[in-house]
């Protein structure tokens, strides 16, 4: 006999959503990458009443009482960590109607499946029509949990991806990164000038790009037997740990968007794939928090797959690819991968750059939610704050403005400052991995990532949601989030600075 039984009802039930949950990420999956375009309107309905079904478990009258006699249980640690998330999870979904919950659903699935043809036309009022159910949903839930919280309401969604975050923090950290980035970025771009560049000759072919890109996905340890790698329009990683789905996207003339891109999801997926088994469907084997999640794909992507020690790997694999050429040795391609240009797209950006982009979505859909703006203002707001923070001109390009992310056509708002901590995040991570193993650079440069993987699950994928953020970051770097080592990192980089 169990001494925990209304524990181990609670751990069934979460079991069980886990399970609905499983087929809904892998349904989604389907939608990005094989799914009819004629078979949109069935999927979101279909969806919808799989959001409802799986917020009537979460609401269950009695849930409240059980989540109180559970914490009178003899829980040891991780069960009481496992009780704080699903405690966690009980408020967020109480606070919300199942009306809400399903009509979100349908806004942002037929938003998003209309907004792929009207973000190429460059169709921002098409786009306004569809949106606007989006945001009236989002702005209602942000209304029910701020009132259940006590926190503003642009809070109340960011706390959804990233618990405990509040935009007085994010403030902080991006006005801090306003006063010292855009010097960096034109210091950057003026050094660059005196380091000339050899660009790659293409065409690349795709079934070589996806061959190469399925090489590199196994050299940086993923899984085959429990993911895959496949083609979508907006890179993603989905499904679940045993079955972790991950996408890409390949161009015939650049093959460096495709590299970089899946170097980044397989980051995602390697985190998946690294959370432990032994609480797997419980809120608490879940990813800490989106921000920790970008920090996994930005330590492959940024810290790891552009540190000059990996491109001398990756040098050799292209060469095997797409044949010799001047622009695949290993210096010039290294000054590839670290160009900084003052680009127009989000996801293209070099990472000096990229907190710009990110400082910008943060400000409108801030305001946004807060109802200080309307969708109408966002493309007038873009163009202001597009020039201000990189001197680009995107007047009457909404197509590469603000119809370019997939965010907010998807209801994702709060996520956006989550890759700039991200950033931030895996940083720090590098700085504790190198004063662990001093000469991790060498060891990277002969071909043993082992030090960066061992690190990395030590450190963050095995304890997943068992620690809060803070007592996470705490305990695998020996100090709170310090923004100082991303900038040390930019100027070490960038600059040629020590440090």
């Amino acid at each position: 006999m169990s001494n925990t039984p209304v524990y181990d009802q609670l751990a069934a039930a979460q079991l069980r959503l886990h399970h609905f949950g499983h087929l809904g990420s892998i349904t989604h999956w389907d939608q990005e990458t094989q799914m009819p375009a004629k078979g949109s309107e069935a999927r979101a309905a279909a969806l919808a009443e799989l959001a409802a079904l799986m917020h009537r478990l979460q609401t269950e009258p009695d849930l409240r009482d059980r989540i109180d006699r559970a914490g009178q249980e003899p829980l040891d640690a991780l069960q009481r960590a496992n009780l704080r998330e699903i405690d966690r999870g009980w408020r967020k979904a109480n606070a919300l109607p199942e009306a809400l919950v399903q009509a979100q659903s349908l806004a942002t699935l037929r938003c998003e499946h209309a907004w792929r043809s009207q973000r190429p036309a460059n169709d921002w009022q098409g786009f306004a029509d569809n949106f606007g159910a989006v945001l009236r949903c989002a702005r209602e839930e942000a209304e029910l949990l701020s009132q259940q919280m006590g926190v503003s309401r642009y809070d109340a969604l960011m706390d959804g991806f990233e618990p405990g975050m509040t935009s007085a923090e994010v403030d902080r950290v991006f006005g801090d990164l306003k006063t010292w980035l855009p010097g960096l970025i034109e210091q950057a771009v003026q050094r660059q000038k005196e380091q000339p560049v050899i660009d790659p000759v293409g065409p690349f072919p795709l079934d070589k790009q996806r061959a190469l890109s399925e090489r590199l996905v196994r050299l940086l340890g993923f899984d085959f037997d429990a993911g895959r790698l496949d083609v979508a329009t907006h890179p993603f990683c989905g499904g679940v740990p045993e079955d972790v789905r991950l996408t890409t996207r390949y161009r015939e003339d650049d093959f460096q968007q495709a590299l970089m891109g899946t170097i980044h999801e397989t980051g995602h997926g390697r985190y998946e794939q690294g959370r432990p088994r032994d609480m797997l469907g419980q809120p608490v084997s879940e990813a800490r928090s989106a921000a920790i999640h970008e920090s996994q794909s930005l330590a492959f992507e940024m810290q790891l797959g552009r540190s000059r020690a990996f491109v001398g790997l990756l040098a050799p694999m292209l060469v095997d690819a797409f044949g010799a050429q001047p622009a695949f040795e290993p210096d010039n391609l290294y000054r590839l991968s670290t160009r900084v240009t003052r680009g127009l797209i989000r996801v293209d950006a070099d990472e000096a750059t990229y907190p710009a982009h990110i400082i910008l979505r943060y400000e409108i859909e801030r305001a946004l939610i807060e109802g200080e703006i309307e969708p109408a203002d966002i493309p007038a707001l873009w163009d202001e704050k597009m020039m201000s923070l990189l001197g680009l001109d995107t007047r009457d390009n909404c197509k590469d403005g603000p119809l370019q992310d997939v965010h907010w056509p998807a209801g994702l708002f709060g996520y956006f400052p989550s890759y700039s901590l991200g950033a931030m995040y895996a940083a720090q991570w590098f700085a504790a991995m190198r004063r662990a193993t001093p000469d991790l650079d060498a060891r990277i440069a002969a071909g043993d990532l082992a030090p960066v993987f061992d690190w990395l699950r030590d450190n963050i994928w095995t304890h997943a949601s068992r620690p809060t953020t803070p007592e996470l970051t705490l305990a695998a770097s020996g100090e709170a989030l310090n923004p100082a080592h991303f900038r040390a990192h930019l100027e070490r980089r960038y600059l040629g600075r020590a440090g």
